[in-house]
């Protein structure tokens, strides 16, 4: 019998150009032995289970193979969900989608797409948190490429040994600083695959052209190093000139290998690495810092949106940040451009109503020269500030921002301050996980008497106060970087601006309604992801074009339909 396996049709396309949305179309094995049925129920790209129909039974040697039953995908579906609520640990349902990825991946991701707001607090944050940690006892089989020290010299030959050619976005982590648990080592690699599932599944790109990479220079954590289970390598993390090496090559290799339009996503690198790497690479290469920018984007999107509950425009409010790094920083930066844009005031102005508190007091002048080169914009004119709650009392902010990766440091004082300043005031507890959140929705609820505007990093319930239900916002990066990464990939786009940036914010606060507004959310449910991506894209894209970013001709006339179209699709 003759081959006629294909390469997916569904999903943006870079070759040649093509955009289609998935076809119908039968798969046949590479090889015509009596062995291939058997090799295609152990292939998840192509593996459909006991929904194998009886002519494709016949057709693919899988006869006797399979039980008689034939169920169809929503059965499968109602199967599996059914199964995995049975777990009490979330690392228990964690593995399972995992286990599930790995033997039906379209299967996998339309559990994801029609169970969203269950499975995502699963497969990301918090749980994906936990994952990481144990990712040595955990490990089932490899996802993702892990580059190490080891393979100084032949990256390049490294990246040839993955299947996929046709590669459009790279999510890649050293592993040094996940979510707030601090130094994972290659355990991190995690990350890298939880962020490309829900590129896929919320963005629509093509699981086949999504690539997670581990690099790994070894870890600081002694834990680890001293873990028999520890899957990478045993030594102290390499720093300086042989790490830059590394990353360098590393860099050179991946667009040697797939071009100069592979969006290259940094995740959860440390501070000290992830400026240093983004400023370097941001103009020679497509990359885009999740932490620092995407974190920036969907904050931003989020402060816009609360405006209609708070009032005022963005330039009349003044920000107080917990946490001076990527996230910090990142998203300071981002609000203090799309205030000098609204107001064509400089940069170096809009930045003077925007104060930063690290963990040695409020970032002031007097700090200056102690101060890493990312905190010196924001070290403006005032006395020295020990603490949050003092800092809160001088600066009277309007809005509160965690983003220090320390638990429960909007206390019950601080947010009793922010509410005795503001009829309501915007707090937004962004550290992931759910442990390191700086308080709870509930406590946010509570101290404030029902005023506060609330949005966390991790997911909370909605809760009740006096008879009202508040239904906690979520700023979770997963709003924004999978739409963006689509608008990216259809626009053709080669580089990253900022503008993009502002783009994508602006497109997920319009898409906030009077109903999510009357229960006090500030984000919309991610219910309706696929359809926020896609005018994510629509809009990234818009500004792509318009930037004279943009590679794919001609543009289309409806950016968002494009969006659509190009989305990849698990039916089987």
């Amino acid at each position: 019998m003759k081959s006629t396996l294909k390469e997916e049709g569904d999903g943006v396309q870079d070759i040649n150009g093509q955009h289609r949305a998935t076809e119908k179309q039968l798969v046949t094995p590479r090889t015509s032995s009596v062995a291939s049925g058997y090799s295609l129920l152990r292939d998840p790209r192509h593996n459909k289970g006991l929904a194998f129909t009886e002519k494709e039974r016949d057709a693919h040697h899988l006869r006797g193979l399979l039980p008689p039953a034939v169920a169809t995908q929503q059965l499968q579906e109602k199967r599996l969900m059914q199964n995995i609520r049975q777990y009490q640990l979330p690392l228990q349902k964690f593995i399972a989608m995992i286990e599930l990825q790995e033997r039906n991946e379209r299967l996998f991701y339309k559990l994801l797409i029609e169970n969203v707001t269950e499975l995502l607090p699963i497969v990301y944050t918090p749980t994906v948190g936990e994952a990481c940690q144990k990712y040595g006892s955990i490990f089932r089989r490899p996802q993702g490429l892990y580059i190490s020290l080891k393979e100084k010299g032949k990256i390049v030959e490294v990246l040839k040994n993955w299947p996929q050619k046709s590669i459009q976005v790279i999510v890649v982590t050293d592993g040094e600083r996940i979510l707030g648990l601090g130094d994972l080592g290659c355990q991190g690699m995690g990350i890298s695959v939880g962020k490309l599932s829900l590129y896929a599944a919320l963005g629509g790109v093509r699981p086949s052209a999504c690539l997670p990479i581990a690099i790994d220079v070894g870890t600081n954590n002694e834990k680890l190093l001293n873990d028999e289970f520890y899957i990478g390598l045993k030594q102290r993390r390499a720093t300086g000139k042989e790490y830059y090496e590394l990353v360098h090559e590393f860099m050179m290799a991946v667009k040697q290998n797939y071009g100069e339009k592979v969006l290259i996503q940094f995740e959860d690198f440390a501070n000290h690495n992830a400026f240093e790497l983004l400023a370097k690479y941001r103009t020679s290469h497509l990359v885009f810092n999740d932490d620092i920018q995407g974190t920036a984007s969907v904050v931003l999107a989020g402060v816009v949106s609360a405006l209609k509950l708070i009032g005022g425009t963005l330039a009349d409010h003044t920000f107080l940040f917990l946490g001076a790094g990527e996230a910090g920083t990142g998203i300071a930066e981002l609000i203090a451009y799309e205030v000098s844009k609204q107001t064509n005031v400089p940069i170096e102005e809009t930045r003077k109503k925007i104060w930063l508190v690290d963990s040695k007091g409020l970032i002031v002048r007097s700090r200056k020269d102690s101060l890493p080169h990312f905190k010196k914009p924001w070290a403006h004119e005032h006395q020295p500030v020990k603490d949050l709650l003092s800092a809160v009392k001088a600066i009277k902010p309007t809005v509160l921002i965690g983003s220090s990766g320390v638990g429960r440091t909007f206390t019950k004082e601080v947010i009793e301050a922010m509410s005795s300043i503001n009829q309501k005031p915007l707090i937004m507890a962004l550290s992931n996980p759910t442990s390191q959140s700086e308080c709870t929705a509930e406590e946010a609820y509570t101290w404030s008497k029902g005023r506060a505007i609330f949005a966390s990093g991790s997911p909370f319930d909605p809760f009740k106060y006096k008879g009202k239900t508040f239904v906690p916002g979520q700023a979770n990066n997963a709003y924004i970087f999978p739409g963006f990464g689509l608008g990216i990939l259809i626009s053709g786009a080669v580089r990253v601006h900022d503008d993009m940036l502002l783009a994508a914010a602006e497109a997920l606060a319009a898409q906030v309604s009077k109903e999510n507004y009357d229960k006090g959310m500030i984000y919309p449910p991610f219910s309706s992801i696929r359809k926020i991506s896609a005018h994510i894209a629509a809009n990234v894209a818009a500004k792509a074009y318009e930037l004279g970013l943009a590679t794919r001709r001609p543009r289309p006339a409806d950016l968002v339909k494009y969006a659509e179209s190009s989305m990849y699709s698990p039916v089987y």
